[in-house]
């Protein structure tokens, strides 16, 4: 239904530099309660496509639309207040304020809902309830990606953004980051993820796209590209392989 439609892009082109496109008419949707995965090669153009969807990136030409809105030129703290929240792959935390800095932060458009979106957040990471007072710089990589992704939640997002949530981490931790990222969606928020690990983000997403070159090259349900030869073939070998 068109009313569940919360992001709808079409035909994107953006790039970093004059000249150099490096999404080439990508097109995307993300329904309401969807959680869905983005997965290619190196230099696809996954981040750069959520780069893009929020705010951060000159679209020059195609179109970003979130509930029906023209998007593609909005500031990030504009999109934040209407409900997206974004999770870049580095830097994602501020290392010299503690845990709980970092969760008011999350929340500084809405100061006075900080407690009951606490007790959201340490509800879906309970490790973070026993750092409050911890400086995140000293946090594990793990710990420091739980934070991040809770710090993006406190804001009550409907739509949240996930660049590589698993990178860097053990094999072990990468799992806990898709279990979360589950988590989160099963209480009602929808889900992008751009993720290298591309068996695990498929085995969990509803819906998937497959990035090459800046275009859609596949487009399914998470289960059916896990068994699509062609993506096993072309895609699935190498990046699982990366992911290990």
């Amino acid at each position: 239904m068109a009313d569940d439609l919360l992001i709808h892009v079409d035909e994107l082109v953006a790039g970093y530099v004059p000249g150099v496109d490096i999404l080439n008419g990508c097109s995307l949707e993300l329904r309401r309660g969807e959680l869905i995965g983005i997965i290619g090669p190196n230099g696809a153009g996954k981040s750069t496509l959520l780069k893009a969807l929020f705010g951060l990136l000159e679209v020059r030409s195609g179109s970003v639309r979130y509930k029906g809105d023209d998007i593609a030129s909005a500031p990030a703290h504009d999109l934040v207040a209407r409900g997206i929240g974004y999770v870049p792959q580095r830097e994602n935390v501020f290392s010299s304020l503690t845990v709980k800095e970092n969760l008011e932060m999350g929340v500084f458009l809405r100061p006075k809902t900080f407690s009951q979106r606490l007790d959201f957040v340490t509800g879906i990471f309970p490790r973070l309830a026993e750092r409050l007072d911890q400086r995140a710089g000293s946090l594990s990589g793990g710990e420091r990606q739980m934070l991040a992704m809770g710090r993006a939640l406190m804001m009550d997002p409907e739509v949240i953004l996930l660049d590589e949530p698993s990178a860097g981490l053990s094999p072990v931790l990468q799992d806990q980051v898709f279990i979360r990222t589950r988590e989160i969606n099963q209480a009602g928020v929808s889900v992008v993820m751009v993720e290298q690990n591309a068996r695990r983000c498929l085995q969990i997403c509803d819906r998937g796209y497959v990035l090459d070159q800046g275009r859609n090259a596949y487009t399914d349900t998470g289960q059916n590209l896990l068994k699509d030869p062609k993506v096993i073939e072309l895609y699935l070998g190498t990046l699982a392989a990366g992911a290990d």
